[in-house]
């Protein structure tokens, strides 16, 4: 049975473009985003759970997000998780409700963000190289069996490298894009 299978890399290099859109939603552009307390845990219930496991986020206005939280006795953990989360973000407490309203970015700050947009693009493209790696060497497995020949695990490898090449460049673009939209250019 061949290992090298076209299909599982395609799947594992998307998985890893999807992972850094995922990361790359999550950095604070001036506008309210919702997934940008995806992050936060809370300590309730004497266990660390997801805020929107808790709580109903909603971004009623281009720069303020509401926290409706659920059950009452969870407004104080929710509170101060989302102030320890590093966010910069102070919620302002309305019963259940918290308004957290979204400071401007400064220069410096938004400095930090783009570097931590190219961050998670640096990390992603090493899972897209490892994968490329692990492709090359199932081709030179499968060749090593008998299962295909030189020629096939050359054509073969330039496919991978053209799958990876391509990925590579969807990486580049979307963070290049979220670099550009956090600088406000």
């Amino acid at each position: 049975m061949a290992q090298y299978s076209k299909a599982d890399l395609e799947r594992r290099m998307a998985g890893a473009v999807e992972s850094l859109k995922g990361d790359l939603s999550g950095l604070r552009t001036g506008r309210a985003n919702t997934a940008l307390l995806d992050p936060v845990t809370v300590e309730v219930y004497g266990s660390h759970m997801p805020l929107n496991q808790v709580a109903t986020v909603s971004a009623p206005e281009p720069r303020m997000l509401s926290v409706q939280v659920w059950d009452r006795s969870n407004v104080t953990p929710v509170e101060k998780a989302i102030r320890s989360a590093g966010l910069g973000l102070n919620p302002i407490t309305d019963g259940t409700t918290l308004r957290l309203p979204i400071p401007d970015l400064t220069e410096e700050r938004r400095k930090e963000l783009a570097k931590l947009a190219s961050k998670y693009a640096e990390g992603a493209r090493i899972a897209v190289r490892n994968v490329r790696r692990d492709g090359m060497d199932s081709l030179k497995v499968d060749e090593k069996k008998g299962e295909i020949s030189e020629d096939d695990r050359k054509r073969l490898e330039t496919e991978v490298q053209k799958m990876t090449d391509a990925t590579i460049a969807d990486i580049d673009a979307a963070a290049g894009a979220k670099e550009k939209e956090i600088l406000g250019q």
